[in-house]
């Protein structure tokens, strides 16, 4: 059975149906042509209990919440912020871009509203000032990459839920791994800045910086009220979910009043429609999880992982391997929900906390985001450029020195666990 839905999910991908109908389609024909006794039925039966849980329903308030502050001028200013702190440096256009990227992925947790939001006001001037547009393209999709990895971040509620371990320490355990990417991310900006000779900018004054810090506070705050709430047992991370979107609609549309009804309407709709896309990939990829599991080909693959090495980095390095592998091809939330019941065995066995696990994952599905043909965070990066004649395998070509430099930083992520559950430790 389980040679029969693979080959029919890669098929289907190739094909370039979506992945949550691929998914789907492939379930049932395991079933079909498999040797379990299963009516096909069952795959909707198991779609529809997997995404009835309440810890879900912080997908959608974090959705919304994004997108009221990307158009409630939290980007704006977050922005503002960024260039105040790193603006005056060699290719300090591209650092405020990884540094906003990092700011507005604290409050997103999706990696193409950061691309959107940040991109939408960064791309244009690195351009003006005389960045390629490639290259300008590509720091905008590799900064978005840090939007589910520093919390909230979507991927980590899906893993959460997926694993029974606590959100809020997955939330916690992305801080490290996130700063660590958005440091990796500026150099190779300062390096790629220096090489293709792009100017220094002004260095910023104290004074623009208090004012830049004064005009943000409110939006840099809202992840700590977040996870303050949640460590402190006022609210759950679903309700925190909805914490964080009254938070933005007050600050963005009577605060700051840059929020109208038509706008908040098409906020609304769009990510409703993100959530319906979200949902849909999360309710399949269940269903196939299920399978697997009860075909018994989850213990097998596990036992054919752990009969490879018993050496915990061969296994970790091994781990990062297929993560990656998969990443080219499968959505975040798919991966994640096929491999976590997979993995969980097999990292148990070498004593890993899977708290560490949801790290790894999550940093690596974010790597996928700008690895095509799935690569999300490039698709959105290109319609920022299509006035300049720049095509995916343009902006693919610049991403590459970022790829290699945060897949470098996920093996170092993976193999020095302090960067990830030390902020979890020094909180308990």
């Amino acid at each position: 059975m389980a040679a029969i839905m693979f080959s029919v999910l890669i098929l289907l991908i190739f094909l370039n149906i979506p992945v949550a109908v691929s998914i789907g389609l492939a379930s049932i024909a395991g079933i079909t042509f498999g040797n379990l006794p299963l009516n096909p039925a069952v795959v909707a039966q198991r779609m529809f209990t997997s995404a009835d849980s309440f810890p879900f329903m912080a997908i959608p308030f974090f959705m919304l919440a994004g997108g009221l502050m990307e158009h409630g001028g939290i980007s704006r200013r977050l922005v503002r912020l960024a260039s105040a702190m790193v603006g005056g440096y060699r290719g300090g256009l591209g650092l405020i871009t990884i540094l906003a990227s990092a700011f507005f992925g604290a409050i997103s947790g999706s990696n193409p509203a950061t691309v959107a939001a940040i991109g939408g006001i960064m791309v244009p001037s690195m351009i003006k000032k005389g960045y390629p547009p490639a290259f300008a393209a590509s720091i905008a999709a590799a900064g978005g990459t840090l939007g589910v990895v520093i919390p909230p971040s979507i991927p980590m509620i899906t893993f959460g839920v997926v694993a029974g371990v606590s959100i809020g320490d997955l939330f916690l355990a992305g801080f490290g791994p996130g700063v660590l990417l958005a440091v990796v991310l500026s150099l190779v900006v300062v390096v790629q800045s220096a090489r293709l000779d792009i100017p220094r900018e002004e260095p910023r004054t104290r004074g623009q910086l208090f004012a830049a810090v004064k005009d943000s506070i409110l939006a840099i705050i809202m992840p700590l009220i977040i996870l303050g709430g949640i460590y402190g047992g006022v609210f759950t991370p679903t309700e925190a979910g909805a914490v964080a979107v009254i938070y933005s609609l007050l600050i963005s549309a009577f605060i700051y009043r840059e929020l109208d009804l038509k706008t908040i309407r098409t906020v609304i709709i769009k990510a409703g429609i993100s959530t319906s896309v979200v949902f849909f990939v999360i309710a399949t990829s269940q269903s196939m999880s299920w399978l697997i599991t009860v075909s018994r080909v989850s213990a097998e693959i596990a036992a054919w992982i752990v009969s490879v090495s018993s050496n915990p980095f061969v296994l970790i390095t091994l781990i990062n391997l297929i993560l990656l592998f998969l990443g080219v091809f499968l959505e975040t939330q798919a991966i994640i929900l096929l491999m976590a019941p997979l993995l969980l065995p097999i990292t148990a066995s070498i004593g890993m906390n899977p708290l560490m696990l949801g790290i790894i994952m999550v940093v690596n599905t974010s790597v996928g985001m700008i690895t095509p043909p799935m690569a999300v965070n490039l698709f959105v990066a290109v319609s920022l450029v299509k006035d300049h004649n720049v095509g995916l395998e343009d902006i693919t070509r610049k991403i590459f020195a970022f790829l290699v430099a945060e897949i470098i930083a996920v093996m170092f992520i993976s193999n020095f666990p302090i960067f990830s559950l030390g902020l979890v430790e020094l909180v308990k």
